[in-house]
């Protein structure tokens, strides 16, 4: 196989419902290399994720670089990183980002360099604690001089952050343990459990992190968490009960919630 339209027919048989797009970054992936070709359709036909193949992940308009073993950031949490973007005004000087289970690093490089562009000077910092995602982000945001420590959520960051983040990106696991058998082949078979797995009702890493940013923000520093719609209820009352003030947001276009937790002034 090696046209357009055989690599479609390919992967629209093994179920594939974008098979023409993936079909065409395949081929030009490929370069003309017909046996490398046929080596990408077959993996992708057996159920390996496309951005494993390419290499890198589109998300907010700019090419990610992940590797096999790393989370796919998904395209819904676009929108975490744009609420993330409207807690800082356009010219702040001086304002602390942190990208928490940072994965491949595609949050705070999109947040960092958009909010770079808008004339702001971010100082921002990336932790995990898989060391395969800690090494991918790191490629990802040498560009932007930022580090990228390994650890367990708080405990992977410098101490003089404690009490000075604005804003804190944490994409934390949010399925629930019973459900992490029904998720994609994709997921389920390819990504790290660590960054999928919530625990029994999908939010016990987020508690972690809204205990502990209470006390690592700014006054007036906010923690965004995407979760889902069933359990905006439950991530409120955790912000609450660790002294933060929640709000809601949703999003039609990106079938997205995010719960925001900002810490008083």
């Amino acid at each position: 196989m090696g046209t357009l339209t055989e690599v479609t027919v390919a992967l629209r048989g093994a179920g594939c419902v974008f098979a023409e797009d993936e079909a065409a970054l395949l081929l030009d992936a490929a370069a003309d290399d017909r046996l490398r070709l046929d080596d990408l359709v077959a993996r992708r036909v057996a159920g390996t994720p496309l951005e494993y193949l390419l290499g890198w992940v589109e998300f907010r308009g700019m090419r990610v670089g992940v590797r096999p073993g790393v989370f796919v950031p998904r395209q819904r949490t676009a929108f975490l990183v744009e609420q993330g973007l409207a807690c800082v005004p356009d010219g702040t000087p001086g304002a602390c980002v942190v990208d928490l289970c940072c994965g491949c690093g595609a949050l705070g490089l999109t947040a960092a360099t958009e909010l770079r562009a808008r004339g702001c000077d971010v100082e921002l910092v990336a932790a995990d604690v898989d060391p395969i995602a800690v090494e991918c982000a790191r490629e990802n945001l040498a560009a932007l001089n930022a580090p990228v420590f390994r650890g367990d959520l708080f405990d992977a960051l410098p101490l003089d952050l404690r009490g000075r983040i604005d804003v804190l990106l944490a994409n934390t696991p949010y399925v629930p343990s019973a459900r992490v058998a029904d998720l994609p082949p994709e997921a389920r078979d390819h990504e790290p459990l660590v960054a999928l797995d919530g625990g029994a009702d999908g939010l016990d890493v987020f508690r972690q992190v809204a205990e502990g940013a209470a006390e690592w923000l700014a006054p007036g520093g906010t923690v965004l968490v995407e979760t889902g719609t069933g359990q905006v209820d439950t991530a409120c009352a955790v912000l609450v009960e660790s002294g933060l003030t929640p709000r809601v947001e949703h999003s039609e276009e990106h079938h997205a919630t995010v719960v925001l937790g900002t810490r008083a002034l």
